[in-house]
């Protein structure tokens, strides 16, 4: 066995507590170096953490045009609930209704209507106006996929401050575009009427897609305007060189031991701790005393 301290050779039958070279208690040196390397470790880590809280706060509420964007990725999932356009199928001994939008899609499974889309295609009296409403159908189940997509990157946006933001607002624009595309459609064919009118199956107008495509619109410029004012987190300072000493002592490169305590330290946090230690010392003399 070795001396810890200062590496001399101690003797197995040597039971005393302290080294016969250097005289340092062998126990507590090792307690204590530990505790310096554990105290060194949490340092770097913290830094790290830190630093994932600052990119986290940057991201969802660092400034107005975070809050706001936050506020429009639930929006553009959620406008879906207005229908882009509704069908209602009128028959004697059977009526019911379609309606592309999200409340539209429930009401659907839990009716069963949506089941027997299969027979209305090939039906003369529902096949043209049921495929006018998958086309419209069509366009929601993208706008809802794509709202769902930019709802995970938005979740996880932190990670990657500005690729990911860039995602959103080229998604936002896709999302705007096929919005407003699929409102026209819908306008030409209550304007031109295409298919012949029946007293059977009724087409109804609506604004879904102009507010997806508004929330849309307002989702990208909004990732543009952050983009160009720029997603800065703010760090603490030295917290950017203790995540990179802290992938070196990870990696092997630096040893805990040969760094000193603390690693980083400004002059604030240099005051922060002197003054706490003060009032640790003035607490153990008032401890004291009594």
């Amino acid at each position: 066995m070795k001396c810890p301290k200062c590496g001399g050779e101690i003797p197995f039958y040597n039971l005393k507590p302290n080294c016969s070279h250097c005289g340092v208690n062998i126990m507590y040196f090792s307690q204590e170096k530990g505790l310096i390397r554990d105290a060194k470790r949490t340092e770097l880590e913290s830094a790290a953490a830190r630093m994932v809280i600052a990119r986290i706060k940057a991201a969802f509420i660092g400034s107005k045009a975070a809050i706001i964007r936050m506020v429009l990725t639930i929006a553009a999932i959620a406008i879906l609930v207005l229908p882009i356009g509704s069908l209602h199928y009128k028959v004697p001994m059977y009526e019911n209704s379609l309606s592309a939008g999200l409340i539209g899609v429930i009401q659907g499974f839990t009716s069963g209507i949506l089941m027997k889309l299969p027979q209305f295609l090939s039906s003369t009296l529902f096949g043209g106006y049921t495929k006018v409403f998958l086309a419209l159908e069509t366009v929601f189940i993208v706008l809802l996929l794509l709202g769902l997509v930019i709802l995970g990157i938005y979740i996880l946006s932190f990670l990657r401050l500005e690729p990911l933001t860039r995602f959103m607002k080229n998604a936002a624009l896709a999302g705007a575009v096929i919005a407003l595309l699929g409102q026209i459609f819908i306008v030409v064919l209550a304007v031109a009427k295409p298919l012949p009118e029946a007293p059977y199956i009724n087409f109804k107008f609506g604004w879904g897609g102009i507010a997806a495509a508004a929330i849309w619109f307002a989702l990208f410029f909004i990732n543009r305007y952050m983009l160009l004012a720029g997603i800065e987190p703010t760090y603490r300072e030295n917290d950017l060189k203790r995540r990179e000493l802290l992938h070196k002592v990870r990696a092997g490169e630096v040893s805990l031991d040969s760094l000193p305590l603390p690693v980083f330290e400004s002059e604030e946090e240099r005051a922060e701790r002197m003054k706490a230690l003060e009032e640790a010392l003035k607490a153990e003399e008032e401890g004291k005393e009594l």
